[in-house]
């Protein structure tokens, strides 16, 4: 780690009317870390990482990008311009839940696409670094295939394969085993760890507690809005000083570490 913040946090809150799901969160991630945030349904992760990269617009506070505040204030008010936002989003890649490829392009097609209409690369350039990330998820032999004749895990790949296409600084991943059956899970987990074995700045959401200690260098506790627990993974996952942190992983019961 380098202790200089790739991506600052100050004062995070975000409400959807009267529901106050974040609640003044602040929170440095370093170049090279990969923070795992746990927590129950409802408790603000995905809203978390949604506000990260401008996916949701944030009731107040701040965000940094490499010393330089998102967004533009005059007399006050803060705006986003759509082209900054894009910028940021293409720093900040996010993987889904729900995989949301084109069903109408083959696999090749769903990871070009970005490279071609937001990057302007020429075709034949996104083609050559779309092939060599399907290769690197394992799914070389899937470029011609349609998204619905995969299975979740391997339409999942195709989702990490595009989001690292783009080159993003900080990868995103909000719970990419969710909706996956468990047969599958194995094969995503296993991209990811091979991703966090590159060094690379990841955020992963997920409810995979035995991953997220071998996968993490910090662990959030997230719970009503709020950093309740963040340590090493010994410290939140085996011994969290928190009653409410001991309270969710009781309830998870034992899982391998």
């Amino acid at each position: 780690m380098t202790g200089k913040p790739i991506l600052e946090i100050k004062g995070l809150h975000k409400r959807f009317g009267d529901h106050h799901v974040l609640k003044g969160i602040d929170f440095t991630v370093e170049p090279g870390e990969r923070i795992a945030i746990i927590g129950g349904s409802g408790s603000g992760k995905s809203t978390f990482l949604r506000c990260m990269n401008f996916m949701e617009t944030l009731s107040e506070g701040e965000i940094w990008l490499d010393g330089t505040r998102i967004g533009v204030e005059k007399k006050g008010t803060v705006t986003y311009p759509e082209k900054q936002l894009c910028q940021v989003r293409e720093r900040l890649g996010m993987v889904f839940q729900q995989f949301n490829l084109f069903p109408h392009m083959s696999v090749l097609d769903n990871v070009m696409e970005g490279l071609v209409t937001v990057k302007g690369m020429s075709k034949a350039e996104a083609r050559k670094t779309a092939e060599a990330e399907l290769a690197k998820v394992g799914l070389s032999e899937k470029h011609d295939a349609w998204p619905g004749l995969l299975s979740g895990g391997q339409q999942q790949r195709v989702a990490i394969a595009r989001a690292l296409s783009m080159q993003p600084e900080i990868l995103l991943f909000d719970e990419p085993t969710s909706s996956l059956d468990p047969e599958l899970v194995g094969e995503v987990l296993r991209v990811i760890k091979q991703l966090a074995e590159e060094g690379r700045t990841m955020l992963l959401v997920t409810h995979e507690l035995g991953f997220a200690y071998h996968f993490a260098t910090k662990v959030i506790f997230l719970a009503e809005g709020v950093f309740h627990e963040v340590g090493t993974p010994d410290e939140v996952l085996k011994h969290p000083k928190q009653a409410r942190t001991q309270d969710f992983l009781r309830r998870f019961g034992e899982f391998a570490f």
